[in-house]
């Protein structure tokens, strides 16, 4: 009973931009339908769905976000937590060097 209808999760995996741009071309170019594709690279289709749009977004066929746009929020981010860390750094020196003064 414990196997019925629920399927084991699929591992994180990541891939390259290069093959991304792969898979979308054997797509756009009709080589392979979404679905073939998923299968026969062991990819989900949703994956596979996802990469097609985010290669039109970047093109300007379609509506959304650009990848250099959606990568800027998360560039600034990782900035600012750097820059937290380093006023965090500047406050304990800071209360140091005023206790060695005294």
């Amino acid at each position: 009973m414990e196997s019925m209808g629920k399927k084991k999760a699929r591992p994180r995996r990541l891939f390259t931009p290069e093959f991304k741009a792969e898979i979308v071309d054997l797509c756009r170019r009709g080589d392979r339908s979404v679905g073939q594709a998923a299968k026969d690279f062991d990819l989900t289709e949703t994956a596979v769905r996802l990469w097609i749009s985010q290669a039109e977004a970047d093109a300007g066929e379609r509506a959304g976000l650009t990848s250099s746009e959606r990568e800027e929020p998360a560039a600034l981010r990782r900035e600012n937590r750097r820059l937290r860390e380093d006023v965090h750094i500047l406050k304990q020196a800071t209360a140091f060097l005023a206790k060695e003064t005294r």
